[in-house]
């Protein structure tokens, strides 16, 4: 069976520790252990024995983890190795070869990739970047069939940062309850809404639920590595029979630090901090956007920390995100590893003059390959 690269993560992997500046990431900068400890006894954390932690999560960060969600307990949730280990798992544990499964595009492509390279046939439903990047929820219901075994959403959405209204919701669920399809929420930019009130979770919307999320995007904490799952005690039996045999737990070391992050009053400071840098980071990349003769466009920011840049002369993402690493040292991510050309993801969430030095390269580099013969507008 052919095997898929993960190519976003494949490209950053090769590139973001050469080049000057890194604006392919998807979290904002992130806190550092001072940062999370400040006010905070560290002894406890000094004295943490490294023997084997609890293998599915310590029973205070499952709790706290619970405690977001409507109606859920401790029982409902399973620690996992950043959000990233919890869709390999419930990829793993739910899709067959042949399999149905529908993704949204343009998105994270794990599960598209994770499902194609199960044998499962994906389709995708994409949002329409004319009306500000929402789901066609009638397009939707065309896709779903009876032979759909799972829909993935990641709501807000990455990389346009599009936010489900409450109704978008509840038709999803409906469609997926006369279908008897799973539902894959990841839901790890919950948080990251940059006006009006935290997005609500899918959780308690439906039986057939698996949502995902993490510590790495809203909280500005994606070195500690820590993720999880909320469902139904059976499928968290499950998913944690995978956990085992996958990487038997998380550090204990990133856990105690998440249940630190976790606590409410701690939770706030660091939501807070992530919002002040996405919203200063789009302020300055939508006016470095006006300031560029129409060879780029944007829609207005609703939330994350990161930027959709659409770009209008004919270059393939690919090559376009090569140009400007190799002649301004910056590295953005190509829209076709998201699932939509002719697009750039570009983070924005760091100190405003790192944010406005990156910008300014890329468009020196726009530019030029604009004044080159071979460049159309499109």
């Amino acid at each position: 069976m052919p095997f898929h690269n993960f190519e976003l993560e494949y490209f950053q992997s090769q590139f973001e520790r050469t080049v000057e500046i890194n604006l392919a990431d998807s979290s904002v900068q992130c806190a550092n252990i001072s940062d999370l400890l400040a006010g905070e006894e560290a002894r406890p954390l000094l004295e943490l024995p490294l023997y084997y932690p609890e293998v599915n999560g310590t029973g205070l960060l499952r709790e706290r983890i619970a405690a977001l969600y409507p109606d859920t307990s401790a029982s409902n949730v399973l620690v996992t190795v950043g959000a990233a280990q919890a869709n390999w798992m419930v990829a793993s544990t739910l899709l067959e070869p042949g399999d149905e499964v529908v993704v949204v595009s343009p998105s994270y492509r794990q599960i598209w990739g994770l499902a194609k390279n199960l044998g499962c046939s994906v389709k995708e439903a994409y949002l329409r970047s004319r009306a500000g990047w929402r789901l066609d929820v009638d397009w939707l219901e065309e896709l779903i069939t009876p032979k759909t075994k799972l829909l993935s959403i990641v709501n807000p959405n990455n990389p346009t940062g599009s936010i489900l209204t409450g109704d978008e919701m509840r038709r999803i669920v409906s469609l997926c309850e006369r279908r008897g399809a799973w539902l894959h929420a990841d839901e790890v930019y919950c948080g990251t809404e940059l006006k009006g009130e935290e997005t609500p979770s899918f959780r308690g919307m439906y039986d057939r639920l698996i949502c995902v999320n993490s510590l790495s995007k809203a909280c500005g904490l994606a070195g500690l590595r820590i993720g999880w799952i909320v469902a139904s005690p059976a499928i968290i039996e499950d998913l944690w029979r995978r956990h085992e045999y996958a990487v038997i737990a998380a550090s204990g070391p990133s856990m105690k630090l998440a249940e630190i992050a976790l606590e409410p009053g701690k939770r706030k400071m660091l939501l807070e901090r992530q919002k002040k840098l996405s919203r200063e980071g789009h302020a300055v990349l939508e006016s470095w956007v006006r300031d560029q003769q129409g060879r780029f466009s944007v829609s207005p920011a609703v939330a994350t920390s990161i930027a959709f840049v659409g770009y209008h002369f004919d270059m393939p993402s690919a090559e376009l995100a090569e140009q400007i690493r190799r002649k301004a040292s910056v590295l953005v991510a190509p829209g076709a590893y998201l699932g939509t050309e002719h697009h750039l993801r570009i983070t924005v969430g760091y100190e405003p003059q790192k944010v406005r030095t990156a910008l300014e390269r890329i468009g020196a580099v726009a530019a030029e390959l604009a004044q080159a013969p071979s460049a159309a507008h499109r």
